[in-house]
């Protein structure tokens, strides 16, 4: 990926998938812009962006965390995930790593880099032919302004992966939900819960 074409990117979310069903759309926004590329991920691999993302800490090491453990514990970096090709709807990125002054390129799908990425707080870039291709603008209202072919249909709420379910309990019953959750390692649910706790904690 050459260095003018390269469009940097954050993690703005997820969302329920309104295309498919049991999926999710993770967001991806340009750093230094208003476009934003929805990316659509299974259950499993959107639990391991949200716990992160979250700050939820598992009992024991997810497949991820075991990742980064074992690049660290071999001084190996991840220094940044690039998303350089689509076809057919279809994101492809890979894992450039970094050990003793040696560069490695490594293929992964994306929502596993984006796993990897936010864990090591590598950054995330992709080509500006792809945010022209996918990317959706967003006015203040939250309503996409600016669509492209080829996108997935998501919400324009992408933080949130919770439910109204939670409503009954009160905050205190909320965190023991949360903990039995973790602890329980449905981190699924937990994340559920923390957006609850999250969305009352701001009123």
């Amino acid at each position: 990926m050459s260095q003018q074409s390269k469009v940097r990117l954050r993690v703005l979310g997820l969302s329920y998938s309104q295309t498919q069903s049991g999926a999710y759309a993770l967001v991806l926004a340009e750093e230094n812009g208003q476009r934003r590329i929805p990316i659509i991920v299974g259950g499993f691999e959107a639990q391991a962006i949200a716990i992160e993302l979250e700050g939820l800490k598992p009992p024991r090491p997810l497949t991820h965390d075991l990742f980064v453990n074992f690049a660290r514990t071999f001084n190996i970096n991840i220094v940044e995930v690039d998303i350089y090709r689509l076809e057919e709807g279809i994101f492809y990125s890979k894992l450039i790593c970094e050990q003793d002054g040696n560069f490695i390129k490594i293929d992964a799908r994306t929502s596993d880099a984006v796993a990897l990425a936010i864990r090591c707080n590598a950054p995330i870039y992709t080509t500006e032919l792809i945010v022209e291709k996918t990317g959706i603008v967003f006015n203040a209202e939250g309503e996409a302004v600016q669509e492209r072919e080829n996108k997935p249909n998501t919400q324009t709420n992408p933080t949130s992966l919770g439910s109204g379910k939670y409503d009954k309990y009160s905050l205190k019953e909320l965190q023991d939900l949360l903990n039995k959750s973790i602890s329980n390692e449905d981190y699924e649910e937990a994340s559920h819960i923390r957006d609850e706790i999250q969305r009352r904690e701001e009123k």
